[in-house]
């Protein structure tokens, strides 16, 4: 049986990112991009796009490639990529669904056509990269699912069973077939999934936004839409500094208050911290293997993910995920020092050899999580605004498909994408405060005791499953 993670900061790990810069190693590149100009004044659109993420930029050229002579306007916030899209670890899955056991429990009637649409999704996407020029280091490695202890092997080995059932090509690897891959005295064993790709997500937002605005979008950073109104036969969005008379909304706001009031029912800021390290050395990568370069994660209820970049950096984020009361996203939350102490700490309990790298770059941010921990769509105003949201931490690759279903609901498409009970029905709404806060942070513990007794779930893990509510990973 291997060692526990550690629960608290070592020494050790505190060193690993005493240094580190407080931010997004993505983010903080020459290459990023200079900032668009503010929106001011008054103008029309045909489609207003509220977010410059993932979800608003696939929107945008989504909807202009389909209707070229249609006028549509993007509002962020802030800059492109700086929210949830700039900031997680790069990991673009084909699954819709949160993977396939989340699949599994609330889609089974549906999974195989999504599974189906995930996979053209994936391909879509990198379709579009190589359309447009976008170098955004896409690399199709697959992803390995780690069992880090033995009580973890045949949960791993079932899923593999389930996912073969459905067609689907996902291999189970003892433990030396894993260290054939991978060099690492917590790997016991793990499930491939070859339907991920690894790929520098801010690299891929800024080609996105460059890719829109030469299909004539128009792109305002800076610009935090207020509110928006019905006016006339539309909708009026409000920023502040000047309003946009639009036919159609469509909001991508992520884990960021919605304006539309309703939908502060379903989502919940839940926070996720993440460190990068410095280059390794060729003797570093030697040691560790990982010659395959697949994404990794662990098995567990919390579950590490970690990933080389295109400079053989190594990413490592999750582990513990945040709420605080309110749904708290206060921007001073993005540092945790004993969060990425601990996450170096057990960076090298993977990778032992690795002691004495440094990390460059440590930040956390918010999730828009929901509880069935995928994505969900609502139509209002009178068929005049979209939103998607709930993605739950893997939206790369399904803010894709996300964006797509959204502009068909806008449009009034019936398509085989809105038939899906998965867009048609919403997950369970989230207790008012204080409620919410003591049900979340119930449910966290109960993952880590969990964890501790060798996956067994107590009643109240129990009890959040018969709801349809449970969680396994």
């Amino acid at each position: 049986m291997n060692a526990p993670w550690a629960t608290t900061p070592t020494d050790r790990g505190v060193a690993m990112v005493a240094d580190a810069a407080p931010g997004s190693y993505w983010l903080d590149r020459p290459e990023r991009p200079a900032p668009r100009s503010r929106h001011t004044g008054s103008a029309t659109a045909d489609l207003v796009i509220v977010g410059g993420g993932f979800t608003g930029l696939w929107a945008a050229v989504h909807a202009a490639e389909e209707n070229p002579d249609r006028s549509i306007v993007v509002l962020e916030g802030d800059r492109i990529a700086e929210g949830a899209t700039g900031r997680n670890g790069g990991f673009c899955a084909a699954s819709l669904t949160h993977g396939l056991s989340n699949g599994l429990d609330r889609y089974a009637d549906e999974l195989p056509e999504l599974l189906r649409m995930g996979t053209e999704t994936l391909d879509a996407i990198c379709a579009t990269a190589d359309r447009y020029g976008i170098d955004a280091d896409i690399e199709r490695t697959g992803e390995l699912d780690i069992a880090n202890f033995d009580w973890q092997v045949d949960d791993l080995r079932k899923l593999g069973d389930e996912g073969r059932r459905l067609s689907q090509p996902m291999e189970y690897l003892d433990a030396p077939a894993v260290a054939s891959r991978v060099t690492s005295p917590m790997a016991r064993g793990a499930l491939f999934d070859p339907d991920v790709a690894m790929i520098d997500p801010a690299k891929l937002a800024w080609g996105l936004a460059d890719a829109a605005e030469s299909l004539g979008v128009r792109i305002h950073e800076n610009t935090r839409a207020l509110s928006i109104d019905r006016s006339g036969n539309g909708i009026r969005v409000n920023t502040g500094y000047g309003t946009i008379e639009a036919a159609k909304v469509l909001l991508a706001t992520s884990a960021s208050k919605s304006l539309r009031r309703k939908l502060r029912h379903w989502i919940v800021p839940v926070w996720d911290y993440v460190i990068m390290t410095e280059p390794l050395t060729s003797a570093q990568l030697a040691d560790i293997g990982w010659s395959g370069r697949e994404g990794l994660a662990d098995s567990g209820n919390r579950f590490h993910y970690f990933r080389l970049t295109a400079d053989n950096r190594i990413l490592f984020g999750g582990w513990d995920a945040h709420y605080f009361y309110g749904s708290d996203t206060d921007p001073r939350r993005t540092q945790h020092p004993e969060e990425f102490a601990l996450l170096a700490e057990h960076l090298l309990q993977m990778f032992p050899g690795l002691e004495g790298i440094r990390a460059t770059h440590a930040w956390g941010g918010s999730i828009d999580t929901c509880s069935r921990f995928s994505a969900f769509w609502d139509l209002g105003m009178n068929g005049r605004v979209a939103s998607v949201a709930g993605f739950t931490g893997l939206g790369v690759g399904a803010s894709h498909f996300g964006a797509r279903t959204a502009l068909d609901l806008l449009d009034g498409k019936d398509t085989e994408r809105t038939r899906l009970k998965m867009v048609r029905t919403k997950p369970l709404p989230f207790p008012p405060e204080p409620l919410k806060s003591i049900g979340i942070n119930i449910t966290r513990a109960a993952f880590a005791r969990a964890d501790r007794n060798e996956g067994r779930r107590g009643l109240w893990l129990k009890g959040m499953d018969a709801l349809g509510l449970g969680f396994d990973s």
